[in-house]
């Protein structure tokens, strides 16, 4: 494991690096050189890291999740909330559905596989997205209307609602006994609970901190175990209740940040610097999981699909910004940030096919086209656009 670390360690530093000198993101690199060095192109990265993927990947969006709740406004928030609710499930219900009938359609699925592919491919990739806001954030860029703010939130939810009825379509095709109005009950109740919980650790950990003088290196470790033992518990709790861990987490950020101020600036640098090594593991480990082969597998009818959904979403982002402040530029500019799908595939596409379903190995082949395709075209799309469709 320890020269796997080595090789992803310095190769990543050197691809990040090469990439934003020819202006691209470093992340796109960084899917690149994960899928070359990986155990689909070279094999480079031994057998126990690839084991200990999933866990690491996790770990580093924790990481960026709370960076990403450090770097949250109230009053931004308080601005957008109602618009980020619609951003957060229609763009991806549109999407999911549009792919679902189109499935049906091109590929012959049974409208529940059609389902199930829809809504693996429909969930946004915070691990693309929230490092690009916050990069907008830093640099004021789009923040008088709050729109850096009003995709982290979101394509947060987003990544909720999209899991729930993959797991609603999953368990009907299963013949599991599945009520359908308890699945779609159980988003709210979900995001209700990880915000709740995510306040109430919030609450204790700014306690502790005003109680205790602890040195801020040992605050970051403290916070980080925390979040890390939260998102474990979704696991434990995921057959009674659903938890929306990762929304949770970035609810801690927002929360230290509003009651001590001063120590959440100083947490956020420090997350700056650990996310530095976190980036390299994120990406170069879901550039891992990604087939080539098997993608080519999907052909012209999975680019098809795909670029259906990527419509329907468009329209949902459309339809989502109606009776808003934010000019035609601006709303193009959410339309490219909701683009990137990567980390939710990579975990959720082999899924299907592990458990049997008929369909599994093309679902499987749409979810890693759809990171090669929306991955590098969103990543580049939001660097590029925010330039020149949102106000400094």
């Amino acid at each position: 494991m320890a020269k796997s670390l080595g090789i992803i360690l310095l190769l990543g530093l050197l691809v990040n690096k090469l990439f934003e000198k020819i202006k691209l993101p470093g992340l796109l690199g960084m899917i690149i050189l994960g899928i070359i060095i990986g155990p689909y192109g070279f094999n480079l990265i031994g057998k126990d890291m690839l084991t200990s993927s999933a866990d690491l990947r996790k770990i580093a969006l924790i990481v960026i999740l709370l960076r990403a709740g450090f770097g949250i406004n109230k009053s931004d928030l308080k601005k957008v909330g109602k618009i980020a609710l619609k951003m957060s499930c229609i763009p991806g219900l549109v999407e999911g559905f549009f792919i679902a009938f189109a499935s049906v359609k091109f590929l012959d699925f049974s409208f529940v596989e059609g389902g199930m592919l829809g809504f693996i491919i429909a969930a946004v990739s915070p691990a693309v997205v929230v490092p690009s806001m916050l990069k907008l954030m830093e640099n004021n860029i789009g923040t008088d209307k709050g729109i850096p703010t009003l995709i982290l939130a979101g394509a947060s939810i987003d990544d909720v609602i999209a899991i729930t009825i993959f797991s609603g379509f999953l368990g009907l095709y299963s013949g599991s006994n599945i009520n359908i109005g308890m699945q779609l009950l159980n988003i709210p109740i979900s995001i209700l609970l990880g915000v709740l919980i995510g306040a109430i650790v919030g609450i204790i950990v700014v306690k502790i901190f005003n109680k205790y003088n602890i040195k801020d290196t040992k605050k970051v470790l403290l916070i980080l175990g925390l979040c890390i033992l939260f998102t474990e518990l979704e696991e434990l709790l995921k057959t009674k209740v659903s938890l929306a861990s990762l929304l949770g987490v970035m609810t801690i950020g927002a929360i230290i940040i509003e009651k001590i101020p001063k120590v959440g600036k100083k947490l956020a640098g420090k997350f700056n610097e650990i996310w530095i090594f976190a980036e390299i593991m994120l990406f170069v480990l879901v550039g891992a999981e990604v087939n080539i082969g098997v993608a080519l597998n999907a052909g012209k009818i999975g680019i098809i699909v795909l670029l259906i959904g990527l419509i329907g979403r468009s329209i949902g982002v459309m339809f989502s910004l109606l009776n808003t402040d934010l000019n035609w530029k601006e709303r193009i500019f959410c339309v490219i940030a909701y683009i990137p799908k990567a980390t939710v595939q990579a975990a959720m596409g082999a899924v299907p096919l592990s458990l049997g379903v008929e369909s599994g190995d093309i679902i499987l082949a749409i979810a890693v086209l759809s990171i090669l395709i929306t991955a590098p075209l969103g990543a580049i799309g939001i660097n590029i656009s925010a330039k020149h469709l949102l106000s400094k």
